[in-house]
């Protein structure tokens, strides 16, 4: 069994019904065929979540998801040449670099990490470590200790993992993931591409505006 086949066996699926679309060729186009297979899933305890295509389904669509007015707004340039297709517990998101990779990107800096060459990678990526990549032990403590996240729900820090904040349940809050996102925005752009040590002041932003 490939590896895209094993995470998708392992996750609960599909997020919405059959559907066919055409994203392109490339890595795109392997996203269309993993859609057409399985609309959207979660997987290690919902600690990834791949979107579903379509009006009907359960949490974000991939089209919306990627609209501009959506959340990417929020993130100026920073999301230039990218398509998201999914997420983990904390909002890193997966995405398709330039039709060509696959990469993280931190929704608290905006950093990029190349992680693969084609979505069997990614999937083999993420089985290798999956309490550290895909989140699966914390997301079942938490759901255990706080009942099931809403499939449009992600853990927002209080304080920002990157500003030190704790991976720990007083310094998380149930967030939909829109808001998320919009939250860390205009953040990341204050933040990106700052040399280690050096003070900030963060500007007040408007979870609701750009």
């Amino acid at each position: 069994m490939k590896p895209l086949e094993l995470l998708v066996s392992r996750g609960r699926s599909p997020l919405g019904p059959p559907v066919s679309v055409d994203l392109g060729a490339g890595l795109a186009g392997e996203l269309s065929a993993l859609l057409a297979h399985t609309n959207g899933f979660t997987v290690f305890n919902a600690g990834v979540q791949v979107f579903h295509a379509g009006d009907e389904g359960l949490g974000p669509e991939l089209g919306a998801w990627n609209a501009a007015d959506t959340w990417r707004h929020t993130y100026g340039p920073l999301t230039d040449g990218l398509y998201f297709f999914g997420q983990d517990l904390f909002g890193v998101q997966f995405a398709i670099e330039d039709g060509r990779r696959v990469c993280t990107f931190d929704p608290e800096t905006g950093d990029r990490e190349t992680i693969a060459g084609s979505l069997d990678d990614w999937a083999d990526w993420l089985l290798v470590a999956p309490d550290e990549r895909g989140a699966r032990t914390f997301a079942k403590r938490w759901q255990d200790r706080h009942g099931a996240l809403a499939h449009d729900e992600r853990l927002l820090p209080r304080t920002l993992f990157v500003l030190g904040g704790e991976y720990e349940e007083d310094n998380l809050a149930v967030r939909d993931a829109v808001t998320c996102m919009r939250i860390r925005g205009p953040i990341a752009r204050q933040l990106h591409d700052l040399p280690d040590g050096v003070p900030i002041r963060l500007d007040p932003v408007d979870p609701h505006g750009s």
